[in-house]
């Protein structure tokens, strides 16, 4: 699903971001980047969706190599790829329905399928009574299930989330990453970027530590 040989990021300013990065995850695997910060968790997951190119080396999605992709080609690939940030980049003058179906009228989706899969999702996370609430009526936790729901509602093969709980209380946390798991029983592969200790050993699926831009540590359903 995701390969990554000898990578290596340089940003202009000469720091190494990542260094001889070899990496395979496999298709429905869930994964914790873990690391100080500065250690390069947030680099790794822009290679994925070509949020950035690397310096040297290859980064395989679903067998394209992504640093060779043409940029009319990009939004092909991000449309297989869901993204939930820490600071949630909702919009706030947009109702929860609407939040969620704008990415799929932008790529051409009917308004049956649209109400198709934004109820899907609703339902999924837990939201369909806050459908027509907007985002700054929603409890920090329930705007972390929609930014969860706007990422998959046109079903992603991938997750990538980067500290999606790191503004929430440890309960609250917990609630996002069960509805995460079982976003990855349903086949979605998943990448999370995590500072919370306590949730990744609760969780025990597979780890992969950081530090100063290198892999030091791959444990398989580790406890760091």
């Amino acid at each position: 699903m995701i390969r990554m040989f000898h990578v290596q990021v340089t940003y202009p300013n000469r720091v190494a971001a990542l260094q001889d990065i070899n990496l395979h995850i496999r298709k429905g695997e869930f994964v914790f980047l873990v690391g100080p910060t500065g250690a390069g968790k947030s680099t790794l997951l822009k290679l994925v969706y070509r949020g950035i190119v690397p310096t040297k080396g290859q980064v395989i999605v679903d067998g394209v190599n992504v640093a060779r992709l043409k940029p009319r080609y990009v939004p092909y690939l991000r449309r297989n790829i869901g993204i939930v940030f820490q600071d949630f980049k909702l919009l706030y003058d947009r109702t929860v329905y609407e939040n969620i179906s704008f990415g799929l009228k932008a790529i051409g989706a009917t308004n049956s399928e649209i109400r198709q899969q934004v109820k899907k999702v609703l339902n999924l996370v837990g939201l369909e009574h806050k459908k027509k609430t907007t985002p700054h009526l929603l409890s920090g936790g329930e705007q972390q299930k929609l930014c969860i729901a706007r990422a998959i509602v046109n079903e992603p093969m991938i997750l990538l989330t980067d500290e999606p709980t790191g503004n929430l209380d440890p309960e609250t946390s917990w609630e996002i990453m069960q509805l995460l798991l079982h976003i990855n029983l349903r086949g979605t592969t998943i990448i999370m970027a995590s500072h919370d200790k306590l949730m990744v050993d609760r969780a025990r699926k597979r780890v992969i530590r950081l530090e100063q831009g290198r892999i030091v540590e791959d444990l398989p359903k580790g406890i760091y």
